[in-house]
């Protein structure tokens, strides 16, 4: 099986930074892509940032230039540093992984969630 565990967030000020990490754990052969979702209250889960297992990035219209996503491959992580915050940032966030695992002879390709931590951006 295959563990996320998400760090970082809380609560902080419009215009101050915060910086989320995800590390993927567990009996893992390779993750392909990471990313970062969020779902704030009413409103459905959407994708803030991804990056793929060479680099390649894609964000949110509503946090480019602000939010900037990266990984280390050695340490299965991914992180999310978020700055100048906007009130309208506050949901919670959820790392997510394309994870592939080995099952005796068999490789076996999932999507694997982290357990959503809330992010709070006060005026």
């Amino acid at each position: 099986q295959v563990q996320l565990a998400e760090s970082g967030g809380g609560l902080v000020q419009a215009g101050g930074s915060l910086r989320r990490s995800c590390a993927a754990s567990g009996s893992i052969f390779s993750i392909n892509g990471m990313g970062w979702y969020r779902q704030a209250p009413e409103k459905q889960r959407e994708l803030v940032a991804g990056i793929t297992r060479g680099g390649s990035t894609n964000y949110a219209d509503s946090v480019k230039g602000r939010f900037t996503i990266s990984r280390d491959n050695v340490k299965n992580t991914v992180y999310l540093q978020m700055n100048s915050l906007k009130p309208e940032d506050t949901a919670v966030y959820y790392c997510n992984a394309e994870v592939t695992v080995v099952a005796g002879t068999t490789f076996i390709t999932g999507d694997y969630w982290g357990q959503g931590t809330q992010v709070t951006v006060s005026s």
